[in-house]
């Protein structure tokens, strides 16, 4: 879709966005179309549109600034400290994500972290505790979110002939997403709100 035809759609519901809303740009991955998530972030600010990011932080930072000079807020994904975690989850490695956080952190640029909790995944308290402490490192921070692992979007993987390797994992308990939200509560001392939040 061309950047046109896009701001003309977000202009038409420009009388309905009112703070704290805005425009929020998601994925897949934003960042891999770093000149035309700018270019939309840009001219949102023209209009005096609140825009989000929302990413996993796994990008060339040098090519991610330019972007970030036009966002208002970033929501990132940090979905393990531990890095065989982090490579079994995601196939890649965690260093990008932790340099971005970093650099968010650096430029004071706001932000809400997001964790999702799988069991038998990234559940390992290891693992939560290291996420939850390299997060209360941070000064940008104004928000965690919790998030209980689902099976919305399994239907979508058998639509495509690819084998759902969760099929098996169920959500955690509610007793389970209460004792990760008090280890980031813990370790936040107060710095950031931590909730227990929807789906991913």
């Amino acid at each position: 879709m061309p950047i046109e035809q896009l701001m003309s759609e977000i202009n038409s519901y420009q009388y309905y966005i009112r703070p704290p809303g805005g425009v929020t740009i998601s994925g897949g991955e934003p960042l891999m179309q770093p000149y035309f998530v700018r270019e939309v972030c840009k001219q949102c600010h023209d209009l005096g549109i609140h825009t989000a990011l929302d990413t996993s932080g796994y990008c060339n930072l040098n090519v991610a600034q330019d972007v970030l000079d036009y966002v208002d807020l970033v929501l990132l994904d940090i979905k393990s400290f531990d890095p065989e975690i982090y490579l079994n989850v995601t196939g890649v490695p965690i260093e990008p994500t932790l340099r971005f956080a970093r650099y968010l952190s650096d430029i004071q640029k706001p932000a809400w972290i997001r964790f999702v909790l799988v069991p038998g995944l990234t559940d390992p308290i290891h693992n939560v505790q290291g996420v939850a402490d390299f997060v209360a490192t941070l000064n940008n921070v104004e928000r965690v979110e919790v998030l209980p692992f689902h099976k919305l979007g399994e239907y979508k993987w058998a639509e495509l002939g690819y084998d759902y390797k969760l099929k098996d994992t169920p959500p955690p308990t509610p007793a389970e997403v209460a004792k990760v939200v008090d280890v980031f509560r813990m370790a936040s001392q107060g710095k950031f709100e931590v909730v227990a939040g929807g789906a991913p």
